[in-house]
């Protein structure tokens, strides 16, 4: 990427973080790139198409930040702290609230949806690892549906990042995970219980 288009996919990352969707302008985004409006056109063809760079820009820094947490990942205890870890990390970063920016103006412009779609699955399919990683060889392997449990936790992202946008001094989250935190240790023992005794029978 050149200098010039990191500069605009960078200042429409931050635009959408500031202003969100609705106050997202060429005029804005350019003038905190410090560029010409017209280059917004001459590089992307439109701020549609900006702005869905800046979230694959925004998607690919934090997914590879992923990845490598997931490689520390072997308990369900582990996964839940994984999950705070992300969150915390996400909602420092801005990077939910570009998503859920980009998803509400899917709502006034409905030809974003499907991109926005498209850029929702590698999400759904991380967490879907994840959660196999840490149940695989468990009895909760074949009770836990992965991809649909999967969908539960993006769904609840982007939520509480609604909620916290909404009102930040009351977010849910911390008490939401410090209650999987307790409860982490005991589906642990019950899923290593139940398998130690399917193989002893």
């Amino acid at each position: 990427m050149t200098p010039t288009k990191q500069r605009l996919v960078d200042a429409a990352l931050e635009t959408l973080k500031q202003d969100g969707y609705a106050g997202t302008t060429a005029r804005g985004i350019a003038g905190r790139a410090g560029a010409n409006p017209a280059l917004i056109y001459y590089h992307f063809g439109d701020i549609t198409n900006l702005l869905l760079a800046a979230l694959d820009e925004t998607s690919a820094r934090r997914m590879q930040r992923y990845e490598a947490l997931l490689e520390k990942t072997e308990t369900i205890e582990d996964l839940v702290q994984l999950a705070r870890d992300i969150y915390r990390e996400d909602l420092e970063a801005g990077h939910v609230t570009v998503l859920s920016e980009l998803i509400a103006g899917s709502l006034q412009h409905k030809a974003l949806g499907p991109e926005v779609i498209k850029r929702l699955r590698p999400w759904v399919e991380y967490t879907t690892r994840s959660i196999e990683k840490v149940t695989r060889g468990t009895s909760l392997e074949t009770l836990i549906p992965a991809k649909d449990v999967a969908l539960g936790i993006v769904a609840f992202y982007l939520g509480v990042d609604l909620l916290h946008q909404l009102d930040p001094e009351e977010s849910p989250a911390d008490r939401l995970f410090d209650h999987a935190s307790r409860l982490a240790p005991a589906l642990g023992f019950l899923a290593n219980f139940a398998t130690l005794e399917e193989e002893n029978t």
